[in-house]
Formats: C-alpha cells, structure tokens, sequence
C-alpha cells in the first residue's frame, strides 16, 4: 500500500478488496446468480442489452461525441448507472464548448 501515498486512493484501494473478495472470486459462480431465477435472468439481460445499445450510440457518435473507450470502461467495472450518466455529462459540456 506504499505506492497508494494519498489516504482517499488508500481507502479506495482498501474498500475495493473487501467488496471483490479477492482470491475467492469465482466467474461461474457470479454467472449462475445472475441467472438464478427468472427475475435476476430478465434484470441481468435488461442490463447487458442496455449497455450494448449504450455502446452502439457512443461509437455512432465517435465524432461528434466524447472518447468511447473511458465510458465503456465505467460501464464494465462500475456500471451503466454511473457511464451513461457521466458519457451525457461529458458530451453535453463538449458540445457547451462549442
């Protein structure tokens, strides 16, 4: 944690590797709760359809819109509740700009 000088980035760090379940992370596992029963099948497809879709507008966009890549990137490893905002956030003052 020496490398992590700052306290936020410390906690940051720290916060993420109690939540992760570092070494104990298993794929199949997460896979089959997310399709454990009808419910989490249809909310877990709700999500991956709607980020696909969040991604075919960013690259239809490429030009006159932010980078895609930072906001597919926030939408893999936070979610589509965070990127879809902040890629909105960011084109709109991009095109504030001028």
């Amino acid at each position: 944690l020496s490398g992590f000088g700052n306290p936020r980035r410390r906690g940051a760090l720290l916060l993420f590797l109690a939540f992760s379940e570092v070494g104990r992370h298993r794929s199949d596992a997460a896979i089959e709760g997310a399709l454990i029963n009808g419910a989490a099948a249809g909310f877990t497809l709700d999500v991956v359809i709607s980020s696909l879709v969040f991604w075919a507008l960013m690259l239809s966009q490429k030009e006159k819109g932010p980078a895609p890549l930072r906001f597919i990137v926030l939408n893999l490893f936070v979610g589509l509740s965070c990127a879809l905002p902040a890629y909105l956030w960011a084109a709109q003052s991009r095109s504030a700009q001028g």
